[in-house]
């Protein structure tokens, strides 16, 4: 089953889109992690034939639109974003698979629509990043000195995408197909070569973190099953954390997998199964 484009736009940003599956499929957008894009799902979307499977390229990511120039990327800010896309799809009620980031975003997004979010897969992920409240001081200090060096930096450009494929699987757990994947849709070619796409403000400090009480009341009003899925091998989250932030999930189900931080993407097959099962079981609304 071969992925088609779409533009879908909101307000005045453009969003790009890999879409599989039919009209009568369970509508279910997808999300991808930090600096990937929609190709995240190529290799899981086919194997998933009864969703109607729609993957962002998340603002600033893939070949969606950046952010205007005077705009930052606070991660609240996805939330209202995905309810959007979702209108521009005519969807009133669906579902959604995040990977790392887009778990993070996906945890979110439930509380802040309960009567929107049917059911929700969590790949690698459980809510955002969190930081105490007094370390908010420094939080905006640091954010702040990255968007200065960063407004300063120069785009890296590699002669090829062969060399492009070997820096994004450097500290990754990527095969070669799994990357070529991500950076063919991720890059664009310039003179000397290709570089990435990329919103380079994405590599900043947030400006503001949650605090880890505001991220457990998100996750405690989470009204729709949740399927968290764990790599062996995968992102060594602290494991108090994660086991904190899961227990109180009022509707939850946990699978390990063996596999490392993007098994969706290298051994998707292991996966599959998994939200097969999840998405075939009944669900409330």
């Amino acid at each position: 089953m071969s992925g088609r484009e779409l533009e879908l736009r909101i307000g005045r940003q453009r969003l790009a889109a890999r879409a599989w599956g039919t009209e009568d499929g369970e509508p279910t957008l997808a999300l991808h992690g930090w600096l990937d894009n929609a190709a995240s799902f190529e290799r899981l979307a086919p194997l998933l034939p009864e969703l109607q499977l729609v993957a962002l390229d998340l603002p600033g990511h893939g070949l969606s639109a950046h952010r205007p120039p005077e705009a930052v990327h606070h991660f609240l800010d996805w939330v209202p974003e995905l309810a959007a896309a979702a209108d521009a799809l005519g969807w009133e009620r669906f579902s959604l698979i995040g990977h790392s980031m887009g778990a993070g975003i996906a945890s979110l997004m439930p509380a802040a629509f309960p009567g929107r979010v049917r059911r929700v897969v969590l790949l690698e992920g459980a809510g955002p990043l969190a930081a105490p409240a007094e370390a908010a001081p420094e939080q905006l200090r640091r954010a702040l000195e990255d968007e200065a060096r960063m407004a300063a930096a120069p785009a890296r450009v590699f002669p090829d995408l062969a060399s492009a494929i070997a820096a994004r699987r450097r500290d990754s757990d990527l095969d070669e197909e799994a990357a070529r994947l991500l950076v063919e849709r991720g890059t664009t070619a310039v003179d000397g070569g290709i570089r990435f796409r990329h919103d380079p403000r994405l590599k900043t400090r947030s400006r503001l973190r949650f605090t880890e009480e505001q991220v457990l009341a998100f996750l405690r009003q989470i009204p729709c099953p949740v399927l968290a899925v764990r790599a062996r091998q995968g992102w060594p989250f602290p494991e108090d954390e994660v086991r904190a932030r899961l227990a109180v999930i009022p509707d939850l189900q946990v699978a390990e997998v063996e596999g490392g931080h993007h098994v969706h993407m290298t051994d998707p097959e292991r996966v599959a199964p998994l939200l097969r099962a999840f998405f075939s079981a009944p669900a409330r609304g």
